[in-house]
């Protein structure tokens, strides 16, 4: 029985998010045994992951209201949520970083490496004008949440677009504090720190999976809207997890289910070029959003939000080992769903 109440991976999640929404978060999360074993003053990297990785899906849980809706009908039938992966959007410019933050995926793999992910493959999006990194974590490969990064090519687009990009993007500052670098600098070199240091860092990365960035002005993300509405997500969202994934026994009969019910569920279910990976999604959530204009005024806006996904992954020939792939064409399709309808 998994235990919620004295594991490291409790104590920080509860910590972060107070007992109660703590104890809710993890209580929907099908967490892996071995992951809920490790007690004491030290937090070794995995539970450190595990942690951060329930921390961000209480995130969408909190933004996502399909996504909440989704998880609670889960419970109500004794089912809870295995985490496969999350997904964040960066900016990556030609030359240097963005604004304070490193370009691109780079803002993230100094958070991911010391907590044990590799970069396990790339994955080219042209129709996107992208590239897919997924991180998967060493210890765990199956039991950890995957990180789907994906970078947009501001040099793959025109002047006006770079320009515009400059304004909204070159107003990040960077989340991780000296103290924060300091203690991922321990989790790289032991593979593991003290509880108050895991506890003190916590809320700093969580922090960083947000907007960085001042709100874009109006004009701004018109423009960058016409030519890329991947890039007009990030300059509401910024880096904000923009979703997270179930996994689940048959994707196929859970988006019929799902779709008989009304839910906002993708047409139809995308599957990899191997045939062993298989993903839907609900449309994105609409959300309220700050806009700067030229005479100083504010307005608001409703743009698409983040949203909930499913994937069934079927094993490699051979073995009883999961394809963690991923795959273009589905990420392509993925993509979609945070485009405005």
């Amino acid at each position: 029985m998994q235990d919620l109440h004295t594991s490291t991976v409790a104590r920080l999640v509860r910590a972060h998010l107070g007992d109660e929404v703590g104890a809710v978060t993890l209580a929907a999360l099908n967490i892996a045994p071995a992951l809920l074993n490790e007690e004491g003053e030290r937090v070794s990297r995995a539970s450190m992951a595990t942690a951060l990785g329930a921390a961000l899906f209480r995130t969408v849980l909190d933004g996502v209201p399909s996504a909440s809706a989704y998880v609670g009908e889960r419970l109500e039938i004794d089912q809870r949520i295995t985490l496969d992966h999350g997904a964040l959007r960066t900016i990556l410019f030609p030359d240097g970083p963005t604004g304070a933050l490193p370009g691109g995926q780079a803002a993230f793999a100094r958070i991911l490496r010391p907590l044990g992910y590799v970069e396990a493959a790339q994955y080219p999006l042209p129709r996107l004008r992208m590239t897919g990194h997924a991180w998967c974590h060493l210890d765990y490969p199956e039991d950890i949440l995957q990180y789907f990064v994906s970078e947009l090519h501001v040099d793959q687009f025109d002047a006006e677009f770079t320009a515009a990009a400059h304004r909204v993007f070159d107003t990040s500052t960077d989340p991780l504090s000296r103290e924060a670098k300091a203690v991922l600098d321990r989790f790289a070199a032991e593979g593991s720190v003290p509880f108050a240091e895991a506890e003190a860092l916590l809320p700093v990365l969580v922090s960083a999976f947000d907007r960085a960035h001042e709100p874009a002005f109006e004009d701004d993300y018109e423009t960058l809207l016409a030519q890329s509405k991947e890039a007009a997500w990030i300059a509401t969202e910024g880096n904000a997890f923009n979703h997270a994934t179930d996994r689940v026994a048959d994707v196929g009969a859970l988006a019929e289910a799902l779709r008989a019910a009304g839910k906002p569920i993708k047409d139809q279910v995308e599957h990899s070029a191997s045939g062993r990976v298989h993903q839907t999604a609900f449309r994105a959530d609409m959300v309220e959003r700050p806009f700067r204009r030229a005479d100083a005024a504010s307005v608001t806006r409703t743009v698409p939000g983040s949203f909930f996904e499913f994937i069934t992954r079927d094993t490699l020939p051979g073995s009883e080992a999961l394809d963690l792939g991923f795959d273009s064409g589905n990420a392509t399709g993925i993509f979609a769903m945070t485009r405005t309808p």
